[in-house]
């Protein structure tokens, strides 16, 4: 048996599967960089909004709102960041490929010149 986290994965699995374990242990730390963005980034944030209540009263369940709310963005913005990172290491893992995450190229259409045929065969003077 291999444990991943608290779970127990069956051995056939993870022979057929060899890189589970780098994938678990990728999203772990995708999962700790997020929780640690949300706890540094609400404490900066109710830290900066402390000092600028000085210039700027304003009630501390406010203060308190907008920090929790920036860093809850901040932090789902940097698991998910680093989850598609993890995504792509098990793709890699799994096929040997690195996936391509750029939107496929459109043909620029040729311009006409002068006299010719449209695109439809029409023939134009």
């Amino acid at each position: 048996m291999v444990n991943i986290g608290l779970t127990r994965v069956d051995d056939a699995l993870a022979a057929k599967h060899p890189g589970l374990g780098s994938y678990a242990a990728c999203q772990s730390h995708a999962f700790m960089k997020g929780i640690g963005t949300f706890i540094l980034g609400a404490s900066g944030l109710f830290a900066f909004q402390m000092v600028l209540q000085k210039k700027l009263p304003y009630p501390l369940q406010w203060n308190l709102l907008i920090s929790i709310v920036a860093s809850s963005v901040g932090s789902y913005a940097v698991t998910r960041w680093e989850t598609q990172k993890c995504s792509d290491l098990w793709l890699l893992l799994e096929t040997g490929k690195v996936p391509d995450r750029l939107p496929p190229q459109v043909p620029k259409p040729e311009e006409l010149k002068g006299t010719g045929k449209t695109k439809y065969g029409d023939v134009m003077e």
